[in-house]
């Protein structure tokens, strides 16, 4: 891992590969582990950076008050650090959710979107009071072990017969999260309605899904599909929230094809 410093925070990212550059932002109980199988893969075409966002895995917990727009700031300056103007980005879950929050503050900087299993927040894509319930649910079970919470949260992640390694991967990673950065990340997802950004989106877009996902189901990424112009959907059957862990197979091929032709 390399790290480089912005604003008092340590942050931590891998690299590999070359060509053009493409950003793998993970979600909220995740850090940059989760893309393993994206940077050993695309890697052979691309300049793959995965970052763990401040508030996961090795990099350094915020203050109190971050919020989604300052972790698009984080990001746009670790763009910089790497000396990338503009880089296809892909972002599952919470990842996804600042992929867009990068886009609308700095579109310049964002060549492609690929949207994995995501949400126009909870707020945008969830009924009332779901956004809510899950908020308060997330503030209380920050302060479980990790052998609590690991046991609460992955099963969600998964369709209903995932790869045992992946399980296992996903739930070592999910061992370490960061009490703070799970708060503070679900506050943001809570609080957000992208919307009215969508029908603004004009880079080519990819939506990738599993069509088990219990937390961001199916509907939701239909709705976002027809909100971004010209967006293309790819499904990958039997896979849930963790669809580029459950089936990276697929999941690499739908990228990779779009991002040639993107």
């Amino acid at each position: 891992m390399e790290q480089f410093i912005v604003d008092d925070l340590s942050i931590a990212f891998e690299r590999a590969g070359h060509g053009p550059a493409l950003v793998l932002l993970h979600g909220f109980t995740h850090d940059s582990r989760a893309w393993r199988p994206q940077l050993e893969e695309l890697s052979e075409e691309f300049t793959v950076i995965a970052w763990d966002a401040p508030g996961a895995g090795q990099s350094s917990d915020p203050a109190d008050e971050f919020g989604i727009g300052d972790w698009a700031e984080c990001l746009a300056a670790l763009l910089r650090y790497v000396d990338v103007e503009s880089a296809h980005v892909a972002g599952l879950s919470w990842g996804g959710l600042l992929a867009q929050e990068l886009y609308r503050r700095r579109p310049q900087t964002v060549r492609s979107l690929v949207l994995a299993d995501t949400y126009a927040g909870w707020t945008g894509s969830l009924p009332a009071p779901v956004p809510q319930e899950r908020l308060a649910a997330c503030v209380r079970d920050s302060l479980l072990s990790p052998e609590e919470f690991v046991p609460k949260y992955l099963p969600g992640m998964f369709g209903p017969a995932p790869p045992r390694g992946a399980l296992e991967d996903l739930g070592q990673i999910m061992a370490e999260f960061h009490p703070l950065g799970f708060r503070l990340m679900a506050s943001a997802l809570a609080g957000a309605d992208t919307r009215e950004l969508l029908p603004t989106i004009a880079v080519p877009t990819l939506l990738v899904w599993g069509d088990a996902d219990v937390r961001s189901p199916l509907p939701v990424a239909v709705h976002m599909r027809d909100l971004v112009p010209g967006a293309e959907l790819v499904v990958i059957p039997g896979a849930g929230h963790v669809s580029n862990l459950e089936d990276p197979a697929r999941f690499n091929d739908a990228v990779r094809a779009f991002l040639r032709d993107a």
